[in-house]
């Protein structure tokens, strides 16, 4: 049965997070002043910057020794060599360097620019301080969900979500970084369209989907809405729940890099 309505609440309130605090129970305490509590079917969209804090992701620019590499790369790309120190440390390649722009492929398997690393809405912690992105976030996004059923009884989904630009296309759109619980690609090869035509290479990017519609509230200023409730999701039965690494397409299938 395909999704008719869809809802997306940004649960409200959620404090600035701080290294060493409890994502689930500053979660559920969200829910509450919202008048909601997780029901099966839920799917909870979690920036990845709240999840890096809570894991104290932080780097101080102060300690890092820039080598070579980064020093010639700074140079070239305009940026701070300490930051590039550290997003080649984040990383097993550098994709495209060019003034004002750093892209590199990351441990995790994708490619985005400057290792995801991050400087805005660090608060008052410091402007040496840069934010990794989170250790392993399939994990966290599976911890998470399994805190929460184990407090509530209901295990929701999860999508860690993280900004990313795209080739060929200006702006910038969340895509999921992490998934627990929800199918990260809908394998449609085999279905049929509305006039009985097989699909030969439809393969559908469901979770990041649902992070890019989430981001029309978390948004990437001053919101302050990084916990986003969506309510009303379908998916096929036989779909099989995934993990964000499946969407990271084969180095042998990569025309472009």
């Amino acid at each position: 049965m395909p999704t008719t309505e869809l809802n997306l609440v940004a649960l409200p309130n959620i404090p600035v997070i701080q290294p060493g605090d409890d994502l689930p129970v500053i979660i559920l305490a969200a829910l509450e002043r919202a008048n909601l509590k997780l029901t099966a079917g839920d799917v909870l969209i979690v920036s990845s910057k709240i999840v890096s804090k809570s894991q104290n992701r932080f780097v101080d620019l102060r300690e890092i020794t820039p080598s070579a590499e980064a020093l010639s790369l700074g140079e070239k790309t305009l940026k701070d060599p300490r930051m590039v120190e550290v997003a080649l440390r984040e990383s097993v390649g550098v994709s495209r360097a060019a003034p004002n722009v750093l892209i590199v492929r990351h441990r995790l398997g994708f490619t985005s620019a400057n290792a995801g690393i991050d400087q805005s809405n660090t608060g008052s912690l410091g402007h040496d301080l840069i934010l990794l992105l989170p250790e392993n976030p399939d994990e966290s996004a599976e911890q998470l969900a399994r805190s929460l059923e184990q407090k509530t009884g209901v295990c929701p989904g999860v999508v860690i979500s993280d900004t990313h630009g795209r080739p060929f296309r200006m702006g910038n759109v969340n895509v999921a970084i992490g998934v627990s619980g929800i199918p990260s690609l809908l394998d449609q090869r085999g279905y049929h369209d509305l006039f009985g035509r097989e699909l030969k290479a439809t393969v559908t990017a469901f979770a990041d989907q649902l992070a890019a519609a989430a981001g029309l509230l978390t948004g990437e200023a001053d919101e302050g809405q990084p916990v986003i409730l969506a309510r009303g999701l379908k998916w096929p039965t036989d779909a099989a729940s995934g993990r964000a690494s499946d969407m990271n397409r084969p180095q042998e299938q990569d025309l472009y890099r």
